[in-house]
């Protein structure tokens, strides 16, 4: 996972359990069906182990899925498994909310359990 554009910073308080959210509310990709956009907002919540995520890497990595064909299940896991690679986070969720299409919205959740 090495070539991900993931950075990471020492956490300031390794010995406090404490939760730190992003919210990305500009996430798209590619519907692998159809070639239509997909458009989502990627909520990322987690505590710390020693390294904390930086978040203009964050942003350049969520870009990386813009014209990427795939669906929002294997997005919300793609994400959680390459964060918590990075990070080696204690605990993380990814929470995925799709904007609604054919009348059909859906939110996807994907947690690791360090």
């Amino acid at each position: 996972m090495s070539d991900l554009p993931i950075e990471v910073f020492d956490n300031p308080q390794p010995g406090r359990d404490y939760v730190i959210e992003h919210t990305s509310e500009e996430f798209t990709s590619v519907c692998p069906v159809t070639g239509h956009p997909d458009f989502g907002t990627i909520v990322l919540r987690y505590v710390a182990d020693e390294k904390c995520i930086e978040l203009k890497s964050l942003k350049i990595y969520y870009q990386g899925f813009r014209n990427r064909g795939i669906y929002y299940e294997a997005v919300t896991n793609t994400i959680l498994d390459d964060l918590v690679a990075k990070s080696a986070p204690r605990w993380m969720e990814i929470e995925t909310h799709w904007a609604g299409r054919g009348g059909i919205s859906s939110v996807i959740k994907a947690r690791h359990d360090g």
